[in-house]
């Protein structure tokens, strides 16, 4: 996997939803919470990496965990705000199969919250419904399910269920305001474009996460509409989740990888002592002689310019 790591879009895109939230739309959210919630996921993530003995440490995961938490989740106190961070983060490392986590951990952390205490909800009107926020928050979601490569989707879910609600108010006879006013929400834009669309969690092949969409979003129709429960989307990406495994199994694909850093280049001598770029840790002789290193490069350099003097 090359080019830039999509978590940095992320983090900035999910940062500046919330600073937004919190300066121009007063979210009931107050500092304390934050740090509360942020803190409790960037802690649980690196005490989990120690436990598991993990080489690396991520806490770029944490703080998009954190964040979405901060957006999305209201509690009544701030022990169950971490505890929200801590569960969330947790259950990347527990519930897994395959070697890979089997829920979105913010969905998790957020459906287990409300079941578990009853002193949890998602406060889906504080967005409003003014069309620039939710102009500005799909562009920049779009931005970020393209750079983690899960655009596809997001952009099924999101026809799926809008075909959904608008092909139910037209068979009850309801104006279009009513569908309209249910997908102009903040909450399901954030939904779609930053929690059904974890690379991690979503299949991986792009006929199954169409397949995956699918089911989402019929899913939270019937939880809506049917059991006339809220927060139906929450409930359906739980459950459907679940099935990812198996959707793999019939529809493989390629397993998706955090980008990495790519190794620094190295530069690598002919016989002739011609210079060019090798993209590894050691470079060969263009003749498939000898490894050479950059400090032996230098070496090289070194000795040749000395022999040089004294041949004249």
């Amino acid at each position: 996997m090359s080019g830039r790591d999509p978590r940095d879009y992320q983090v900035a895109v999910l940062g500046l939803l919330l600073a937004y939230g919190l300066g121009w739309l007063d979210f009931d959210l107050g500092g304390g919470t934050v740090f509360a919630i942020l803190s409790s996921c960037v802690l649980t993530q690196y005490l989990c990496t120690r436990l598991w003995h993990l080489k690396q440490y991520e806490p770029k995961s944490a703080l998009i965990s954190g964040l979405s938490l901060c957006l999305l989740l209201r509690t009544s106190g701030l022990t169950l705000a971490v505890a929200a961070g801590v569960l969330t983060i947790a259950s990347k490392f527990v519930l897994r199969i395959n070697g890979r986590h089997i829920f979105n951990p913010t969905n998790f952390g957020i459906a287990a919250m409300i079941g578990l205490t009853g002193q949890a909800w998602v406060s889906p009107g504080q967005w409003g419904n003014v069309a620039f926020f939710g102009f500005l928050l799909t562009c920049l979601g779009g931005l970020v399910v393209n750079r983690a490569a899960r655009s596809d989707v997001t952009y099924a879910f999101l026809a799926f269920y809008a075909a959904l609600v608008v092909g139910r108010s037209i068979w009850l006879g309801d104006p279009m305001s009513i569908p309209l006013h249910r997908l102009q929400s903040g909450a399901l834009l954030l939904f779609a474009f930053f929690m059904i669309s974890d690379p991690k969690t979503t299949p991986q092949s792009r006929a199954g996460r169409i397949l995956f969409a699918l089911l989402v979003a019929l899913g939270a129709g019937f939880v809506q509409f049917v059991l006339f429960r809220p927060n139906g989307l929450l409930w359906s990406l739980v459950v459907c989740a679940m099935s990812v495994p198996l959707i793999n199994w019939f529809l493989p694909g390629t397993r998706y990888e955090w980008a990495r850093q790519a190794p620094e280049p190295t530069v690598a001598v002919s016989m002739k002592g011609a210079l060019h770029e090798t993209p590894g840790p050691l470079c060969r002789h263009s003749s498939g002689g000898r490894l050479f290193s950059p400090h032996g490069l230098r070496l090289l350099r070194l000795l040749r310019h000395e022999g040089g003097h004294q041949a004249v």
